[in-house]
């Protein structure tokens, strides 16, 4: 229920339940179930965004509407949201929500939104010194004062203009100067999300080193129990793992007796079967083709005897020849086919690889050359003979106009 609620709730709803949580996050300690309810809300937010694609990375802040520019702070959000859910496995959490902080940072410094200062020790790689970091850190707290004394001003301004609309008749006709005291709240509102995003920012690199610092000293100190604990895991973990192949070869071992392996599947719809879970491999199966049935149902499967019959079992009959195989059936025959060919290739060449077969006896060239030329004397004689007895153009008189 709670799923399909977020999924009808509208984008600026899911933003402000999300931002609620995490101010109060931020404030105090909350309840797990709240902080995962939190992570879930902004992450629809993302997404959601995502499909509308509200940004490009070809526009600059200039180019995004004030109503679009406070969905950017949703992937910091959800960053400090993430690395408060209390799991076991904490590197894991602390590696999801580095991400998020990376992702935030990269998307605001194609926005242009990253101060020059942290460009050019990102791209420096990092204070090396430890005078290098406190200066950068000094830096960075001054900025984060300077953005949330401006969001202290731009909050007591806006809380004094409406005291004074609040206080002013609102039956009064619109005056010259209240169109651009409507602009005025469109660029205060505007300003205060810029801000917002330069102090969620500066927060940002700090949590960001924060939690890279976490997670090397929780990665040194599992890597210190693993190499404490080596040996005795080790020894335990072979003994475990020679039992059960014992164990495995001691079963096989029984088994071999009476069972046997499983036929190959060579039906194309019985293989279908198993893999949608309507069958077992282990059942019968035999691939017989079912030809497909015509005609009255009373008449299939008996022999027409009548010509009533014969002509009624001939209605509905299609225009093509039906099949009289499966393919499957098709396929095993030219497989059977191609086996004999094959063995019948082994057994031929076998056979002229023979000693009896290259030991053969020969005849002589000189008998064969004298049988040659009988034959062919033999051959000269008969024709000779015939043309004697028919002379040429013997049997041709009648056709001729004078014969």
């Amino acid at each position: 229920m709670g799923e399909l609620k977020m999924q009808a709730m509208s984008l600026p709803a899911l933003f402000e339940q999300g931002r609620n949580i995490h101010t109060i996050a931020s404030e105090s300690t909350l309840d797990q179930d709240l902080v995962r309810k939190g992570c879930e809300l902004l992450r629809q937010c993302e997404e959601m965004i995502s499909k509308l694609g509200l940004f490009s990375l070809n526009e600059t802040k200039e180019d995004i509407s004030n109503a679009n520019l406070k969905y950017i702070l949703v992937p910091y959000y959800l960053a400090e949201l993430t690395e408060k859910i209390a799991e076991d496995g904490r590197i894991k959490v602390l590696k999801a929500s580095q991400a998020k902080l990376k992702e935030f940072i990269s998307f605001c410094e194609t926005m242009e939104l990253v101060p020059e200062e942290e460009m050019k020790t990102s791209k420096q790689g990092g204070a090396n010194t430890f005078a290098d970091r406190r200066a950068k850190k000094i830096a960075r707290f001054k900025r984060q004062r300077a953005a949330e004394s401006k969001l202290l001003e731009l909050k007591e301004r806006k809380e004094r203009r409406g005291r004074s609309t609040k206080a002013s008749a609102l039956s009064t006709p619109v005056e010259t100067g209240e169109d651009d005291v409507l602009d005025d709240d469109g660029e205060e509102e505007r300003e205060a999300w810029l801000t917002t995003i330069s102090l969620a920012l500066s927060k940002a690199f700090d949590l960001l080193e924060m939690l890279n610092k976490e997670e090397e000293m929780l990665s040194a100190i599992k890597e210190k129990q693993l190499q404490d604990g080596e040996k005795e895991l080790s020894q335990l973990v072979l003994d475990e793992r020679t039992k059960k192949v014992e164990t495995w070869h001691r079963d096989a071992a029984a088994r071999a007796h009476y069972t046997k392996p499983a036929a190959p599947i060579t039906c194309a719809t019985f293989a279908q079967d198993v893999i949608e879970g309507r069958a077992h491999v282990s059942q019968a199966h035999e691939h017989k083709h079912q030809p497909l049935l015509f005609g009255p149902a009373s008449l299939v499967g008996r022999n027409p005897t009548t010509e009533r019959e014969k002509i009624a079992a001939q209605v509905f009959q299609p225009h093509y020849r039906l099949p009289t195989m499966s393919i499957e059936e098709a396929g095993l025959t030219e497989m059977n086919m191609m086996n004999e060919w094959q063995e019948r290739t082994v057994k031929l060449m076998e056979e002229a690889n023979s000693s009896w077969h290259r030991d053969a006896p020969k005849s002589r060239p000189a008998e064969e050359d004298e049988e040659d030329d009988d034959a062919a004397q033999d051959k000269a004689r008969a024709w000779d003979d015939w043309k004697d007895d028919n002379p040429r153009g013997a049997g041709n008189k009648k056709l001729t106009p004078c014969g």
